[in-house]
């Protein structure tokens, strides 16, 4: 059998050789076969080509005899010059004819191919065109093939020849030796030499595979050697197994977390301590008995018993949770907050052989987790809802109006005079007042209304299925009762009062933005009223309607000062004797979206009621800074003695910061403030007296002047006069408008004129629209006026 063995190995590389060499000589024939093909064609295209070569040379000779006969003139040249190609394109012979006359050249033999073209020329002399007939000939291409054939055939079959003994030499060297020698080692092991091996050092597949069947070998024989070392080692597993099984009893042991196992039928196998510590029994107990029995695990919000979990996880096979809420009751009957798991214990040989349950009491995280939920949805000051409960419960309540269609009432609360509280006695005082009030909310309102404070001294408050008449029913008791009420601390006692918004909940008004906003503006409605009012949102209301316009205006505000969209204005008010122009008046214009110009009576107020004037006041006064630093002699602001007055509104005068502002602005552009003036309505001068004072003199102290506007529309304007250190009283326009036939408004500008030339204070009468009025100001001895008479506002350039 080896004998036969060795013999089909030695002669695989002659039959290799053999399907090679006929391959290859198939190959051969085959392309042999092709390139002939081609050869053929392109003999005939060269010879055409060539052909068409030679008629061009000739017809360049023949355009120089210009009368026949051509081919007697020209014979020799043409002789020359067509034996030069003939031996340049492989022809032989050429044939000539013009009429009777014909040249030939070379020898012509019948089985030559040939070639013709017809060359023309002109006569001399004449348009008419002679012609002359060009045969050329060329060795017949079916013997220059058959030549080419047969030469080329014998060179593949020699080059294959030679190749094929070549290969059969080469695959011989590579496949026999090394078959051989591999039979021989394989004979050699099978014999039981267990050290002989192949060889390895082959720098080729033999070498690879002789290293493979050696590690093979290796092991093989290790493996005989580890089965041998396995067998030792068992009895020392035993003793591992059972140190490992103590240590797992000591880690049951020690952990806090209570650990049960169960068998397939739900009877208790082991539990410990911390189990044990958990139900109040000992594992010796219990051991046997179900599990439901023992452990009583239950709902925590329901009560209802918790069961068929170690059921589901058996089939399942999977771990299974209780639910968040589960509670165990105890052999006493305490509940105690756990977090439970059941996974199935799975045997590999004998599958499923019961469950670990996994209980950790959680009932001081539960209960941390209870107070967080409390303080996250109660306002910690008062213990009602907050603002964020208070909306989610109103999302809920819109839900139930949009799918029932059910009515229910919202109430918007502002207390009026706890700002008094707060400034006379402290925040103490004020917080003391705020949580006294739930206490007044709840002798008024049903059990189901719900009460949030919503933020300072702002409450909200829901009335669920209360429809609009009976709810403001109830506003109104509120307020009566809170009016009624008396807050006393350190021996003194306040009345405080509280105004209302009240806003039915219903399909027609059930978003939450719009619920929110509108009960807010009644609220303010209430405010604005009188305070101590509850005020029902009706969309209809002109006074909603106003503040709804104004808080529109409110973002429309603030985005024009972050896009810079403010625009200056100049007014200027004229000396009345002597007709000078060195005092004008900044006045502001607002660019909306599409660039229209918007005058301030559109957003004034708005802005004043929701306190963005002093952010614009402080735009204004860097515009006019920023003109007077440049010092262009062509600018109407910086560079001229002018005095530029600017209007600054209560709640500026009210900012602490904005004396800080003007200063740090004026040293930070290095400019001087004496033509500065700043004016300041009679109203909040005297409402903030003290503070006015203290803003005017230190400004003063820099060079600034300043102007008492509106001056006469207050009732104690005289009264304040001399404890304000101003320059100039600007008088109120209403009464300047109707002094040319008016007698009472012309005795009170009069008397104001007085006032001032008593005080030193130099007078402006606004609103000054005609000539009348002018003449009877001048009479009066007015020191300047500014009006639509005298000059329209007119944009700032610059």
């Amino acid at each position: 059998m080896p004998d036969e063995e060795q013999k089909l190995v030695i002669k695989l590389p002659a039959k290799i050789t053999g399907l090679v060499f006929w391959g290859l000589v198939f190959i051969g024939l085959l392309v042999a076969v092709i390139m002939l093909n081609g050869a053929e064609d392109d003999l005939v295209q060269n010879n055409n080509k060539n052909a068409s070569i030679i008629a061009y040379e000739i017809e360049e000779i023949i355009d120089f005899q210009f009368q026949p006969p051509v081919l007697e003139h020209a014979a020799d040249r043409l002789r020359s010059k067509i034996k030069d190609q003939l031996e340049r394109f492989d022809f032989h012979a050429v044939h000539l004819a013009e009429g009777d006359d014909s040249l030939d050249i070379g020898v012509i033999n019948e089985t030559d191919d040939s070639y013709e073209r017809l060359l023309h020329y002109y006569l001399k002399g004449t348009a008419e065109m002679g012609a002359i007939n060009l045969t050329v000939y060329s060795k017949n291409s079916a013997e220059a093939i058959s030549d080419v054939r047969k030469n080329f055939l014998m060179a593949v079959g020699a080059g294959v020849f030679v190749f094929g003994l070549l290969l059969q030499n080469i695959l011989h060297r590579m496949l026999a030796s090394p078959f051989q020698k591999m039979v021989t080692t394989a004979q050699k092991f099978s014999s039981g030499n267990e050290d002989i091996r192949f060889d390895e050092e082959r720098q080729d597949e033999f070498g690879y595979l002789g290293k493979f069947i050696n590690n093979s070998i290796d092991r093989i024989l290790a493996n005989k050697n580890e089965l041998v070392a396995a067998l030792d080692k068992v009895s020392a597993s035993e003793l591992a197994l059972s140190i490992e099984k103590e240590r797992a009893e000591v880690t049951l042991y020690s952990i806090t977390d209570a650990v049960v196992t169960v068998d397939v039928d739900e009877n208790i196998v082991f539990m410990n301590p911390a189990a044990e510590k958990l139900i109040e029994k000992s594992s010796e107990d219990v051991s046997g008995h179900k599990f439901n029995r023992v452990f009583n695990i239950v709902d925590e919000d329901s009560g209802d018993a918790i069961s068929g979990l170690l059921h589901r996880c058996f089939a399942s096979g999977e771990i299974v949770k209780f639910n968040e809420h589960s509670s165990l009751v105890t052999q006493s009957g305490s509940m105690i907050s756990i977090e439970a798991s059941i996974a199935p214990m799975n045997a590999e040989v004998s599958g499923l052989m019961g469950a670990v349950i996994i209980i950790q009491d959680v009932s001081h995280n539960r209960r941390l987790t209870r107070q967080l939920s409390h303080q996250a949805s109660h306002d910690l000051l008062t213990g009602l809802y907050n603002r964020r409960k208070f909306e989610e419960y109103l999302e809920e309540i819109l839900l139930n109006v949009r799918e029932e269609n059910r009515q229910h009432s919202l109430f918007y609360l502002d207390l009026d005079n706890f700002k008094i509280v707060n400034d006379t006695c402290g925040h103490i005082a004020g917080d003391e007042l705020l949580k006294q009030l739930p206490a007044l909310f709840h002798t008024i309102l049903r059990s189901g209304d719900l009460v949030a404070r919503l933020g300072g001294d702002e409450f909200g408050i829901i009335l669920e299925n209360c429809e609009l008449k009976q709810a403001v029913s109830i506003a109104n008791k509120i307020r009566e009762k809170i009016k009624g009420y008396r807050f006393v601390w350190d021996d003194r006692t306040f009345e405080i009062g509280v105004s209302i918004g009240v806003i039915a909940i219903n399909s027609m008004n059930a978003e939450i933005s719009h619920v929110l906003s509108s009960a807010d503006l009644a609220c303010y409605a209430a405010k604005d009223s009188g305070r101590n009012r509850v005020h029902v949102y009706e969309p209809s209301d002109e006074a909603v309607r106003e503040r709804h316009g104004q808080m529109r205006w409110t973002a429309r505000i603030s985005k024009a000062l972050e896009e810079n969209r403010f625009k200056l204005y100049q007014q200027p008010i004229v000396g009345v004797s002597d007709g000078s122009m060195n005092h004008l008046e900044i006045l502001l214009r607002m660019i909306d979206e599409e660039g229209n110009v918007i005058p301030p009576g559109a957003f004034q107020s708005a802005a004043d009621r929701y306190g963005l004037m002093p952010r614009i006041d402080r735009w204004v006064i860097q515009e006019v800074f920023n003109m007077i630093a440049r010092d262009d002699p062509s600018d109407p602001i910086s560079g001229t003695e002018r005095v530029i007055a600017i209007n600054l509104s209560g709640d500026s005068i009210n900012d602490d910061k904005l004396l800080d502002y003007i200063l740090q602005l004026k040293a930070r552009l290095n400019i001087s403030l004496d033509n500065v003036c700043f004016e300041v309505t009679e109203t909040v001068a005297i409402s903030n007296l003290s503070k006015a004072t203290s803003f005017i003199n230190k400004l003063k102290s820099h060079g600034c002047q300043f102007a008492l506007d509106d001056f006469g529309s207050g009732l104690s304007s005289f009264a304040y006069l001399k404890n304000l250190p101003v320059d100039y009283l600007k008088i109120d326009g209403s009464m300047v408008k109707g002094i040319s036939h008016d007698e009472v408004d012309r005795t009170m500008v009069t008397s104001i004129q007085h006032i001032g030339k008593v005080m030193k204070l130099k007078t402006i009468a606004e609103h000054v629209e005609d000539e009348a009025t002018l003449n009877v100001l001048r009479e009066i001895g007015v020191d300047y006026v500014q009006g639509y008479y005298l000059g329209r506002p007119e944009p700032v350039i610059g």
